[in-house]
């Protein structure tokens, strides 16, 4: 983790201010560092719970993609806010032989408020990959479990990555397939 914030805060330190506001600039500069180090797949799979199941390969894929897009949507203006003074990576507190880990952060807000920010990571045969991110004690992944449950159940999983395709259509300069980077 300590290795991937830095890169965030060089790569964000080279660009303007200007730059760090706009949300479509910043969105593939941080897709490009944190893609390698996210597990797509298990994530989605995670959300989707037992609708996992049922989705054909194509919908998995394109599930993965679609929320690992809405994830990147929705914290990108806060982390294009950071800078490693307000960025904080506590002692790692966990067994040697753990398969799962949390990384604490903690983040002051432009008001000086302390902000949790945790990291799940799992191992995996590529490393360790970050599956979910827990704000203020609110996960991403639980967050949109709940969510998707049920609009899955009443609209059927195409509604449900159609309106996510819907909300980030036009995000990303380049198309993400399953072979890209953070994927699996």
């Amino acid at each position: 983790m300590t290795g991937l914030s830095t890169r965030l805060f060089a790569a964000l330190d080279n660009e303007s201010m200007s730059f760090r506001r706009n949300a479509d600039k910043v969105l593939p500069l941080v897709d490009r560092l944190l893609s390698p180090h996210f597990d797509t797949e298990y994530a989605a799979r995670l959300v989707l719970g037992q609708h996992w199941r049922t989705a054909t390969p194509a919908q998995r894929t394109q599930f993965a993609v679609a929320l690992y897009q809405r994830l990147l949507r929705t914290y990108v203006v806060a982390v294009s806010a950071w800078t490693p003074d307000r960025v904080k990576i506590l002692p790692l507190r966990s067994d040697a032989e753990a398969l799962q880990v949390t990384v604490h952060t903690e983040v002051k807000d432009s008001g000086g408020a302390t902000v949790p920010v945790d990291y799940r990571l799992r191992q995996t045969v590529d490393g360790w990959k970050i599956f979910d991110v827990v704000v203020e004690g609110v996960s991403y992944v639980r967050n949109y479990h709940d969510d998707t449950a049920e609009e899955v159940a009443q609209k059927g999983l195409d509604a449900t990555i159609a309106r996510l395709e819907r909300n980030d259509r036009g995000v990303f300069a380049r198309p993400r397939s399953p072979d890209s980077p953070g994927a699996h």
